[in-house]
């Protein structure tokens, strides 16, 4: 989920009746798993046989070659294999690369990074490491703290820059690089303990911004270019992200290697974006806890989990009618508050504002979103996990839910940029809680400046992350 990181906060607890309890012998009811799609899973297997320099460097050529999107790590997902289908379909096969398309694909890929001049090094005025298109940026400029590099013709700027302890905080770079401006748009913002991401728009310009914080103080790295070279430099942007080491000095050696040695000729290998340094179970849905240990979520968000959690621990479906929504039953809400918030009573209209409370690991994400035409859909740049995210108007009332999160989202630099998403619309969701005992309140009017905020706010202490249990 895009947006600030806000954390668990307490809810205030709302006017509700307590559901009825469920039959004595009802059986839960669970979604129905997913089915294993057999040709993803042959190519699971013969990917994840290849020892992991490999699996790499296959990640990095696909980046090169323009098919793969995402983080170099060499784990396979739903991201991996779309760019493999994308590859074998320009070449004319099909099915997983076999050991001479392997190598085929590695050349062309290593080709692609020659021809850019891309070289992966420590900066030595930031302190960073990180990979740069020396022949697309051949002009290089010390400045106050890092580098700049840019193209010849000035449409592409790459920067470092570096902070010392206690210099600045992430907080203030976060303000400073996400402020209003008539001119540029924030189109994506994640802000985490020890790092920040943030995109933005400009009418002819695109920007991708990233800081880390450590022991050594904040160092970053920003790219700026002319929006009609999108097309290639979004591929750069991709290949400098997964290059990017803040601080290598606190990478272990076997880690590090890489970074300082040139790559071997055919292979290519570039270090993964620092990790947030929280290792909980990543979430597969929102809920809201609407009452005492029952939790509101969207029911296409649970598809292919058989055994949903809430605070790791176990949470059954509770029996009754609906398509669209779930209740969760589970203990780990023990002493949580439920909140059961005002739900909008009118239509939204096309581009109305609007903003999506996503969990998180770590806590609960706050994302800007637009209305849909018909107000049947959203705009947003959310996360995975943000499938039953509760959505709120202007006036703080529950204009609906997230109905789902796709299995395999679009990355462009390793974030998710904003995307269209199905809404579970207040009315259906009023008639579930209704069938389930929960009346909500009428609908808050609108009071001017700062009833959202508040809303969110009181709301955000009833949003909860639902993970999978294997």
């Amino acid at each position: 989920m895009a947006g600030l990181v806000i954390g668990a906060l307490s809810g205030t607890a709302a006017a509700q009746t307590p559901p009825a309890p469920a039959p004595a012998k009802a059986a839960p009811v669970k979604p129905k798993p997913a089915a294993p799609d057999p040709a993803f899973e042959a190519a699971r297997a013969a990917f994840e046989a290849l020892p992991e320099a490999e699996r790499k460097g296959l990640q990095e050529a696909l980046v090169w070659t323009g098919e793969y999107n995402s983080v170099v790590s060499g784990a396979f997902g739903r991201r991996s294999y779309e760019a493999l289908q994308a590859y074998a379909a320009r070449k004319g096969t099909g099915g997983m690369p076999d050991a001479a398309a392997r190598a085929a694909l590695l050349q062309e890929g290593a080709a692609a990074r020659k021809a850019a001049g891309f070289t992966v090094k420590p900066d030595a005025t930031s302190g960073a490491v990180l990979g740069v298109p020396e022949r697309i940026l051949p002009k290089r400029t010390a400045q106050p703290g890092g580098t700049r590099w840019q193209s010849a013709d000035g449409r592409i700027t790459l920067e470092t820059k570096s902070f010392a302890p206690g210099e600045t905080g992430l907080e203030a770079v976060f303000a400073r690089v996400t402020g209003p401006s008539p001119e540029r748009r924030v189109t994506y913002k994640l802000l985490r303990p020890d790092f920040l991401v943030v995109t933005a728009e400009t009418p002819t310009g695109k920007s991708y911004i990233r800081y880390a914080a450590g022991a050594a103080g904040l160092r970053g790295i920003t790219l700026g270019y002319d929006k009609a070279l999108a097309g290639e430099v979004d591929r750069l942007a991709i290949a400098i992200a997964n290059s990017f080491v803040p601080f290598p000095d606190a990478v272990p050696a076997a880690a590090s290697g890489p970074v300082a040695a040139a790559p071997a000729p055919g292979a290519l290998s570039a270090p993964a974006p620092l990790p947030a340094p929280v290792r909980r179970a990543a979430p597969i849905a929102t809920g809201l806890v609407v009452a005492p240990g029952r939790v509101l979520t969207g029911a296409a968000a649970l598809a292919g989990c058989r055994s949903p959690a809430v605070a790791g621990l176990p949470a059954r479906v509770v029996p009754g009618a609906g398509t669209d929504l779930v209740l969760l039953e589970s203990a780990s809400l023990a002493g949580r508050t439920p909140v059961l918030p005002a739900l909008r009573a009118g239509a939204l209209a096309a581009g109305e504002g609007l903003v999506v409370l996503g969990a998180e690991a770590e806590g609960v994400a706050v994302a800007p979103a637009e209305a849909g035409a018909a107000g049947a859909r959203i705009t947003a740049p959310l996360q995975p996990g943000a499938g039953g995210a509760p959505v709120l108007d202007r006036s703080g009332s529950l204009a609906g839910l997230v109905a789902a999160f796709p299995a395999a989202p679009r990355l462009v630099a390793g974030v998710v940029p904003p995307a269209s998403y199905a809404l579970v619309p207040a009315g259906t969701v009023a008639a579930f809680l209704g069938q389930a005992g929960l009346t909500p309140p009428a609908a808050a009017p609108k009071t001017g400046a700062g009833t959202l905020g508040g809303a969110a706010a009181s709301l955000s202490g009833a949003v909860v992350a639902v993970t999978c249990q294997p």
